[in-house]
């Protein structure tokens, strides 16, 4: 069960936001900060005095102002609060939208669950936080979405390559003098043909341009 939580957002309104969700879930304690630095000091001083907290909501975005921080963002203060209570669950409340970075929190952080700021996102924290205190993971929509097109296409680090060479305006004619000059095989142009075709072929998608915004859509350049 979840009893104690900390947030961790720079939003007041959002911080706000969340504090009015936890009440309706009836958590007994609940502690608010506004910066990363004091989120992992309260961290560390609920852990010493044996009161350590349960679950962390945290944004990934905190905006730099007149006071300086060590912990820049929420992917640092994951990292760091892990070291310091490596038990505690996490969920991340933000408005990162690209499901391969979503995917790539729970597979690098191992975070218990992801809520996008959007329509109807205090329902959505409200399940989160009812999976999590389950020992649930609380996955969005875009991660299942995203998780769906990796089973059909596993993106390759050539596969990164190439299509991000594309993104910033280089004719697929000209990328095999980039794979060459940097020592990426294969590095002819029929293979880099073949290997666009193959993955086009997988979406269904007619032209490349199609392929170059599919892939910054879900994140994946």
């Amino acid at each position: 069960m979840i009893r104690k939580v900390l947030i961790a957002e720079d939003h007041e309104s959002a911080n706000i936001s969340v504090q009015k969700t936890l009440e309706v879930l009836q958590v007994r304690s609940v502690d608010h900060v506004y910066y990363c630095d004091d989120a992992l000091s309260k961290i560390e001083h609920a852990l010493v005095a044996g009161e350590s907290y349960d679950l962390l909501i945290t944004d990934l975005i905190f905006e730099q102002d007149y006071r300086a921080q060590k912990i820049s963002g929420g992917a640092a203060l994951i990292a760091a609060a892990r070291k310091v209570q490596p038990d505690l669950k996490i969920l991340v409340f933000s408005a990162e939208n690209k499901p391969a970075v979503i995917d790539s929190f729970f597979r690098n952080h191992e975070i218990d669950g992801y809520v996008r700021k959007a329509r109807n996102d205090a329902q959505e924290l409200q399940a989160a936080f009812e999976k999590i205190s389950k020992n649930q993971r609380h996955y969005p929509k875009q991660v299942a979405e995203f998780a769906k097109h990796q089973n059909a296409h596993s993106f390759t680090d050539y596969d990164v390559t190439i299509i991000s060479l594309l993104a910033q305006g280089i004719p697929q004619k000209n990328i095999p003098a980039y794979l060459l000059e940097n020592n990426i095989k294969p590095s002819g142009l029929s293979s880099v043909e073949k290997r666009f075709n193959q993955i086009r072929g997988v979406f269904d998608f007619s032209n490349n341009e199609q392929l170059v915004a599919f892939c910054k859509d879900m994140g994946i350049i």
